[in-house]
């Protein structure tokens, strides 16, 4: 089960959480690959932790639909697929034309120079061929008017379907270098919001979220066979 060569140990007062946040981000930046069993005792002696916070995290990364479970058989990472893209895709852009609704009041200059410098990290980070980094800058650039809703459990529900995403993205890593268009796409929602287009900027959002489900379904068929579909 390959694991990262060096991490830092678990601070023991914060334990549960932490074993937790550090499996979860594995899974995301694909370090515990889809399919990829897991195996309670190795996680544990290599976090330096009991096998309780171990079990606890991957429980509740179960709950989540991260992670899959046979009774007495297996415990692996849950696979990817385009087909789950086109289910949670639509979701999110419709919760983010939402968001932005809320926020749009609420957007200023600050927010516009914070999603400019994410949207320069994501075009570094594509044309160093890096999908983790790819991946974190997008999601930044959407979250400053996410955040910006001021809406608690409209953001809770979208950082949750952004989990899946993130490891959608980094898994079928050729649609994510293939995503040199969105750095555009998010230069237009940017100069839509500062001009206060409300309406061009939700257009831009949903029109950003659609060409980068069609830049998964354009995945290699080799690609999509690997994860099982």
């Amino acid at each position: 089960m390959p694991i990262p060569s060096r991490t830092r140990k678990i601070n023991r007062t914060f334990m549960r959480d932490e074993v937790y946040h550090t499996l979860l981000n594995w899974i995301m930046e694909g370090v515990l690959r889809p399919g990829e069993k897991l195996v309670d005792t190795e996680l544990a002696e290599y976090i330096g932790v009991s096998r309780t916070p171990v079990r606890e995290a991957i429980k509740r990364l179960e709950d989540k639909a991260l992670v899959e479970t046979a009774a007495n058989r297996w415990t692996r990472v849950a696979e990817v697929s385009v087909q789950e893209a086109e289910q949670i895709y639509p979701i999110i852009w419709t919760l983010e034309e939402l968001a932005l609704l809320m926020a749009f009041p609420n957007l200023g200059e600050r927010q516009f120079k914070a999603m400019q410098r994410a949207n320069a990290r994501l075009a570094k980070a594509i044309k160093e061929r890096d999908p983790v980094e790819a991946s974190k800058a997008d999601a930044g650039f959407h979250d400053v008017y996410i955040q910006r809703s001021e809406n608690p459990s409209l953001v809770g529900i979208l950082m949750d379907l952004k989990i899946k995403h993130r490891r959608m993205e980094v898994f079928y890593f050729d649609a994510c270098f293939r995503a040199a268009d969105s750095v555009r796409e998010h230069n237009q929602m940017l100069e839509a919001m500062r001009s206060g287009d409300l309406d061009r900027s939700l257009k831009m959002i949903r029109a950003n979220w659609v060409a980068s489900l069609e830049r998964l379904r354009s995945t290699p068929k080799e690609k999509q066979e690997l994860s099982g579909n």
